[in-house]
């Protein structure tokens, strides 16, 4: 029998996980995601994840797909994604996961956004959602970026998704947050979404 095709995703965020198995599942069949938390399963050692310290996305992205793929050999996929709000010129941008400071909180990072943007009227609330993926493996690495435009909304709903889901009501389903809608509707619009879908014939043909 023909093991299946292993792609490592350098992360430890088991909602990033799944959905990274859910899209690209139909799209690169045989498909097995893994993540940090699985290599000692593997017969492969964990290893420090690298600091983000690049200016843009795709600079993460490429940072931590570059240390996976060294410390483990396997093809190494890494995103970086965040929340860019037209009222705070762009910002939090690449800061999105630690907007609030450590340690890391959803909760704490909304509540700060909304406290930022209190005084502003509902037309300047404009934003988008922005992700690149890099996948870094033995012949070569290669970046795709996706986008979903929308607005920030005054109060937090739904229970889905994660980060700004809560607070984010998308161009493409106006009337709820991206925390609201199906997976299978978040998918079809999401910037990781968008993203993996152009990155699947790439890694496909990597993987043979």
């Amino acid at each position: 029998m023909t093991a299946s095709p292993l792609v490592f995703l350098a992360s430890r965020n088991a909602k990033k996980l799944e959905e990274m198995d859910r899209i690209l599942a139909p799209l690169v069949p045989g498909v097995r995601v893994v993540g940090l938390d699985d290599l000692a399963d593997l017969g492969i050692a964990t290893y420090d994840e690298p600091v983000e310290y690049e200016p843009t996305f795709a600079g993460n992205a490429l940072l931590k797909a570059r240390a996976g793929f060294a410390a483990t050999g396997l093809v190494s996929v890494a995103d970086d994604s965040g929340l860019c709000v037209d009222a705070l010129n762009g910002m939090p941008g690449v800061l999105s996961a630690r907007w609030s400071g450590p340690p890391k909180s959803d909760a704490r990072n909304n509540e700060l956004l909304l406290a930022q943007l209190a005084d502003v009227p509902d037309e300047r609330r404009g934003g988008h959602f922005r992700c690149a993926v890099a996948v870094v493996h033995a012949g070569g690495e290669l970046v795709v970026e996706g986008r979903m435009d929308g607005r920030i909304r005054r109060a937090v709903a739904g229970s889905g998704g994660f980060g700004y889901d809560v607070l984010f009501e998308a161009d493409d389903h106006p009337g709820v947050t991206t925390a609201e809608l199906s997976r299978e509707d978040k998918d079809a619009i999401s910037h990781r979404g968008r993203a993996l879908r152009e990155l699947a014939p790439l890694l496909a043909a990597v993987l043979g």
